[in-house]
């Protein structure tokens, strides 16, 4: 068994980067009261290892492992009622994680205006994002910047209020009391920008249709 952070770790675990022991000390005292400390140290693990096998840039992965392991002990947290939920949670999933999920995530965080959050997932996350996706998007003035596929985890399924999926077949796990909606949209990759365009303007009526159904008027956007 190894040492970690001053504490017993569970046994089998290593942690490979400096910067992963910092990150669990510190979600260690964020979660206090909510979360065991071997729970915090087993999430960064496994949210490092997972992004890790699709990483090109490990330049970026402790910061987007750090995100992701936040994201996630957040999404248990409210699941189990430690962390209140003040505004709707939406959860939207497609294979890759590089196009339709993120745009649809971007449009609903704008969109909103901060009346619901918002979380996105890949079935089969891809490396990075489309770039023909983040072009049409900035068009627009959306910046996808800041995002980065994810794998879909059974904690932020947890703590959606509605589930939307598009394309990533029954990769989603099923829980009572939750809503969950089909998009049909066409997978953007290797698609011309015309098309990807068009793809963005229906997930985008898609999202503020979603918007209206949860009592929240879309605001306006500078485009």
């Amino acid at each position: 068994m190894s040492e970690f952070s001053g504490r017993r770790v569970q046994p089998g675990l290593t942690y490979p980067e400096e910067s992963l022991k910092r990150l669990a000390a510190e979600l260690s005292g964020s979660f206090h009261g909510v979360f065991a400390a071997e729970t915090v140290e087993r999430y960064v693990l496994e949210s490092y290892t997972a992004l890790l096998r699709t990483s090109t840039v490990k330049a970026h992965l402790s910061t987007r492992t750090a995100r992701f392991a936040t994201e996630r002990l957040t999404a248990l947290a409210q699941a189990k009622g430690a962390i209140a939920q003040s505004v709707p949670e939406v959860l939207f999933v497609c294979e890759q994680n590089a196009g339709r999920s993120q745009m649809a995530a971007v449009f609903a965080n704008a969109l909103s205006g901060g009346a619901v959050h918002v979380r996105s997932a890949g079935s089969a996350p891809s490396k990075e994002l489309h770039p023909t996706v983040v072009a049409v998007m900035a068009e627009i003035g959306l910046s996808l910047d800041e995002a980065f596929p994810k794998p879909l985890t059974d904690d932020v399924v947890q703590a959606a209020d509605v589930v939307i999926t598009m394309g990533c077949g029954d990769a989603c796990p099923i829980y009572p009391g939750k809503r969950y909606v089909d998009w049909e949209l066409v997978d953007p990759s290797g698609q011309s920008v015309d098309e990807v365009r068009r793809i963005r303007d229906q997930i985008r009526g898609n999202v503020t249709e979603m918007l209206g159904s949860l009592g929240v008027e879309p605001v306006a956007l500078n485009n």
